[in-house]
């Protein structure tokens, strides 16, 4: 009788300590945010300032570990191979989830993930030397036609603006040499060093248009860039094409209950405040989004709906 007394309370001590376990306070312990470009691109000045914000609120370190390679698309076959526990974060571009499944074969499904807000747009746009006898992409283009033997090299973020400086390329009868790049810092290096005649980038390209080592040639958003607005975008180049980085928090599918409260509790907190205004909108230079979980999950499931009807019409 003893034994079995000693062996049940055994047991239920067993079972309120795997309670207890199950229940911590969620974080007991530091955080990583994994993001899709090298150190200095915007996304990751992005991913860093939201990892100190959100490391005040939830009162653990958040280190940030910088996963490059096809624009987000390596990042994402780790992210999703982390334990769902609310321990690894991603901040990354949506183009990975929404674009690349209908281009690429790729070790994840968007299923694979829950997308708890969209945090910034990221201005992006076409770059060249100031020096190049050009001022819009069309004008590019028209040289390669005409001085180049048809022929032009190009450097490209993701799959998404490749493809679509691709179909441009062929709408002027240019026949395009492709580099792939690991963010904008790479792409500048490509462009200011003369290895790429254009190149794409996000709102990293501001400070370098400003000290004049660069030029904007085409926006690549809806709208013009309000920091440099005599640049036209694409569409009144006469092209329907329209690139847009949106960045986002993905988390792996079904982190416990208690770290997705946390962060979305954090992330809502952010989203209200004006530090976080003045840091995305003002030093970054990115565009506002609405902040939120059904929000987000709305725009990935219509982005990737539209993106693969694109893709259905090749």
């Amino acid at each position: 009788m003893r034994k079995l007394l000693t062996y049940g309370l055994g047991l239920v001590f067993g079972a309120v300590l795997a309670a207890q376990t199950v229940s911590a306070d969620y974080p007991t312990r530091p955080i990583t945010f994994m993001t899709m470009t090298q150190p200095g691109a915007q996304i990751d000045r992005l991913t860093r300032g939201l990892a100190q914000r959100f490391s005040a609120i939830l009162g653990q370190p958040i280190n940030v570990k910088n996963v490059t390679g096809s624009h987000g698309t390596t990042m994402a076959a780790n992210l999703v191979r982390a334990k769902p526990d609310g321990y690894t974060v991603g901040v990354t571009s949506l183009t990975a989830y929404t674009y690349a499944p209908h281009h690429a074969k790729l070790t994840y499904k968007p299923d694979d993930f829950d997308y708890l807000s969209l945090v910034a747009l990221n201005s992006s746009g076409f770059i060249s030397r100031p020096d190049k006898p050009w001022n819009t992409l069309k004008e590019a283009f028209a040289w390669a036609k005409e001085k180049n033997n048809g022929t032009m090299i190009a450097m490209f973020h993701g799959a998404d603006d490749r493809d679509a400086i691709l179909r441009m390329a062929k709408k002027e009868g240019v026949k395009l040499s492709l580099i792939p790049s690991k963010g904008g810092p790479s792409v500048i290096k490509a462009v200011t060093g003369g290895h790429a005649d254009v190149g794409y980038v996000g709102a990293i390209l501001y400070k370098f248009v400003e000290a004049g080592q660069i030029k904007l040639i085409g926006a690549a958003l809806g709208d013009r860039l309000p920091p440099i607005p005599d640049v036209p975008t694409l569409r009144e180049q006469g092209y329907d094409e329209q690139v847009e980085m949106i960045v986002a928090m993905i988390v792996p599918k079904g982190i416990p209950a208690d770290a997705r409260a946390k962060l979305l509790a954090a992330a809502d907190k952010l989203a209200g405040a004006g530090d976080t205004k003045e840091f995305i909108e003002n030093n970054l230079l990115m565009r506002p989004v609405k902040w939120g979980e059904d929000h987000a999950k709305m725009t990935v499931e219509k982005l990737y709906k539209t993106f693969g009807d694109q893709a259905k019409m090749k």
